[in-house]
């Protein structure tokens, strides 16, 4: 494993099992499909988007987040917020596979985690900008493996547009760890 790590990190590349790695990803493509539509997510999503919180606080919000390493209380608000249940489930599901789930609104903001991420504001990120697409809905998005920071493992991020009936109202990334695939 160790050599695995170490191959990725120095060659940015998938190792030589990575192709059967991809097929595992496409393995878990349902269970990932039916959490971005679990009604939990759905909702956490809706209620947030609501609220209408201007651009200019979720950036506030986001400069604080990564200024302060520690669990702060509004970083504890989003681990707990209406939607965790749904990202425990799944990660009950899928085991170490999942490195890390979260649910961005409208406007790229977390809605809610299973863990701390590096950043609260995600609107600048293809994850969310393509994913959400301006409310159309993009394609579901694989990211390049890299090695996450935040979830300290070897990750290819897949997002899926959150979609409430036909409207999507958000997106959904999982981080899944190549290694526990």
């Amino acid at each position: 494993m160790f050599w695995m790590g170490l191959a990725m990190a120095a060659w940015g590349r998938l190792p030589p099992d990575g192709a059967a790695q991809l097929q595992k990803v496409d393995a878990v493509m349902p269970e990932l499909r039916r959490l971005a539509g679990d009604p939990e997510v759905v909702r956490a999503i809706r209620a947030q988007n609501a609220r209408r919180v201007p651009l200019a606080a979720v950036q506030r919000h986001d400069a604080e987040w990564m200024a302060t390493p520690a669990l702060t209380p509004f970083k504890q608000t989003v681990l707990d917020a209406p939607c965790a249940g749904a990202l425990q489930r799944a990660q009950k599901r899928l085991g170490l596979a999942m490195a890390e789930a979260f649910t961005m609104d409208g406007q790229g903001a977390l809605v809610c985690a299973s863990r701390r991420t590096s950043d609260y504001w995600q609107g600048d990120e293809d994850k969310w900008r393509l994913t959400y697409a301006g409310g159309r809905g993009g394609p579901e998005l694989r990211e390049s493996p890299f090695f996450d920071e935040s979830s300290q493992a070897y990750v290819i991020q897949v997002s899926l547009p959150v979609r409430d009936g036909a409207r999507v109202i958000g997106a959904l990334t999982v981080g899944l760890s190549l290694l526990d695939l």
